[in-house]
């Protein structure tokens, strides 16, 4: 498939069988188009206008569940875990404090719950796929509060957001920003902005970037889908974020996804990252969610195959998505830390209002 574009200073087609780039204005004389990984992609104008396909279903990396799935998932009923799955909430880790003071040069995150985080980096302040509400649709309210009081945020420099699932996109919580607030979003999903009135939207496919402020901002693949309607599917793309300072440290922010052959090819694209930010919850049952959901074996698996230094967990402990004792991600994922045979400094294992400071 082949994206349209306004002109650019770089060209950018779609590899049919990878969706991978290739930027033809970058690739050195004796590069083939299919060449594998090619030079990352000059970066996007901020804010304009493009055409992308209506659907982005021939991304998805696995079908989306049939009627036969369905079926058995209404069957089953195992939306969410029992009682003695839910006995723990009193223990989830919670411990809100103050956001750390940092310079342009350091790299700070502090996790308010579920996908939502504050990354300083390169002396910008970016919010990860906000969700302050209370409740979202379709879901019972959140069991621990948010861990950072929106009082507390320093003024917001930018907004990315994976995709558009309520849970990672929430109206209510972008309201509370400024229209003018630059927004990262996924292809597709610009003109829902736009119709909410903000004004400064980049949209990006797989393997694009844009500037701000000196730090760069990239989209990557994820194994996941969106929707937001009944009439949606897949009509925007989603995906996760490479955020890259003016001196090369890097994050990863991974959304919301499942394991799969999108990791290696991230890490070896984008080598040297310091943190990756990596969903361990939702997964239960497992025959129902692997396809877009690591646990945490997996979610440990993904950060090896990035080749990053560090993994923070998230996407646990907030909201009841799923089936798994609430209590269930965090002591598999240090497990599988360990038995990874990985430092245990390296793993960020915060409490929701916690922060870390990289060095």
């Amino acid at each position: 498939m082949t994206q349209q574009s306004e002109p650019t200073t770089s060209t950018v087609s779609i590899r049919p069988d990878a969706g991978e780039p290739v930027s033809t204005s970058l690739l050195s004389p004796d590069a083939g188009p299919r060449t594998p990984f090619p030079p990352i992609t000059e970066p996007r104008p901020l804010g304009e206008h493009r055409i992308w396909p209506r659907s982005f279903v021939d991304r998805l990396t696995a079908p989306l569940p049939g009627l036969k799935a369905f079926a058995r998932f209404a069957r089953e009923g195992a939306v969410r875990p029992g009682p003695d799955g839910l006995r723990d909430i009193p223990l989830l880790p919670y411990e809100p404090a103050p956001l750390p003071r940092v310079g342009a040069g350091t790299i700070a995150v502090s996790w308010a719950g579920h996908a939502s985080w504050v990354v300083r980096i390169g002396g910008l302040t970016v919010l990860t796929d906000p969700v302050w509400s209370r409740r979202i649709l379709g879901t019972p309210a959140r069991i621990t509060p948010v861990g950072i009081a929106w009082s507390a945020l320093p003024r917001i420099d930018a907004v990315v957001i994976s995709h558009n699932h309520y849970d990672h996109l929430d109206l209510p919580t972008l309201r509370r920003l400024p229209l003018d607030t630059p927004v990262f979003a996924p292809a597709g999903l610009a003109l829902w902005f736009r119709r909410r009135r903000f004004t400064r939207v980049t949209e990006l496919d797989w393997w694009e970037g844009a500037e701000l402020g000196g730090v760069r901002f990239d989209f990557v693949p994820a194994h996941h889908w969106s929707k937001r309607t009944l009439t949606d599917t897949c009509r925007s793309l989603w995906g996760g974020w490479i955020m890259t300072a003016p001196d090369g440290q890097r994050v990863y922010f991974a959304g919301d996804t499942g394991h799969g052959h999108w990791f290696e090819r991230i890490g070896r694209r984008y080598p040297g990252i310091d943190l990756a930010l990596m969903p361990i919850g939702a997964y239960d049952p497992r025959w129902w969610l692997s396809d877009v959901h690591c646990d945490p074996e997996d979610a440990v698996r993904a950060t090896r195959e990035l080749g990053a230094r560090r993994m923070a967990p998230m996407h646990w402990g907030t909201f009841v998505l799923s089936a798994e004792p609430v209590m269930e991600p965090l002591t598999r994922v240090r497990a599988a830390w360990e038995k990874a045979g990985l430092a245990r400094e390296d793993l960020w294992d915060l409490p929701v209002g916690a922060s870390r400071v990289l060095d």
